[in-house]
């Protein structure tokens, strides 16, 4: 039985965040005009990436079309469509030197594409003004129409990455506007289109889910090939969102590491603070040294 908790453990409150060696990117960020999930999420990492000169940069404006019981970024109406944006995050990812660009979005179910050709353009342009960074993408799950996952995909990033987030039980909780079925198929989709794409996902812990429930979402994603699993701890943004039902220890996660591998996959990453898109550069070239 998960238990509730209303105290932080020790090794949740020894995270500070690095503000003040933060604050010249999220200057610069502003000034572009370009958004990152990191701020408009909350992610407790952000002190310690923005102090590494690395962000993940969030498409489409900061509102989201869906409402996820989990998620800090603000829902309702879609923000007009920036056809510079591509162009701005790709002279950011140039100005960072980053070797590896991290792309999401927030889910826009009100565009004919749903943000696809968006995803796309901003691939080819980072491809274009930095031949030398890798490119991930970080999806919303396009209805798991094919049509919409081939733009992306023809794009040619160099990690396709979609969430499941949590359990199949707890999914109408966490993300009443998507489904545990829909995401696998989105992975699937994209194995199929082009098997030597790495593919990746993520799940949080800590909503109530069972560890045998966590397994078997490893396991179900390994029956599609993915290649690159994280696991973090769900923290609650705001006093509106889901309750912590417990906290997870390194213990746990370390375990959960182990029978990631023992799975096959390339590279697992688990911990508190791990995030989807957290050191997604040593996730990529982890997984594209381990062997085939």
């Amino acid at each position: 039985m998960p238990l509730a908790t209303h105290q932080l453990p020790i090794w949740i409150r020894s995270k500070v965040p690095k503000r003040k060696s933060a604050e010249p990117l999220r200057q610069e960020l502003n000034r572009m005009g370009v958004n990152t999930v990191c701020q408009s999420a909350r992610c407790p990492n952000i002190g310690e990436c923005f102090s590494r000169g690395t962000a993940t940069f969030m498409l489409l404006g900061e509102t989201c079309t869906r409402r996820c019981g989990f998620c800090a970024v603000k829902t309702g109406r879609g923000e007009p469509v920036d056809p510079y944006e591509p162009l701005k995050v790709a002279t950011m990812v140039h100005k960072l030197n980053l070797r590896h660009a991290v792309i999401t979005s927030v889910a826009r179910d009100d565009l004919p594409d749903q943000g696809a050709s968006q995803f796309a353009k901003t691939v080819r342009a980072i491809k274009f003004l930095c031949p030398n960074t890798t490119v991930e993408v970080l999806t919303p799950d396009f209805k798991a129409r094919p049509d919409l996952i081939a733009i992306v995909v023809e794009s040619s990033p160099d990690v396709y990455n979609h969430n499941v987030e949590t359990v199949p039980r707890l999914q109408k909780l966490v993300r009443p506007q998507a489904s545990y079925e829909r995401s696998l198929k989105v992975l699937e989709i994209v194995k199929e289109l082009r098997p030597q794409m790495l593919t990746k996902s993520g799940l949080m812990v800590g909503l109530g889910e069972t560890v045998e429930e966590v397994v078997q979402v490893l396991k179900d994603l390994r029956s599609i090939g993915c290649d690159i699993v994280t696991i973090g701890q769900y923290i609650r943004p705001t006093a509106r969102h889901l309750p912590v039902a417990r906290y997870v220890t390194p213990e746990e996660f370390a375990e959960l590491e182990r029978i990631g591998y023992e799975l096959g996959f390339k590279y697992v990453f688990a911990g508190p603070f791990v995030r989807s898109s957290y050191l997604a550069d040593v996730a990529f070239e982890s997984a594209t040294a381990r062997p085939q």
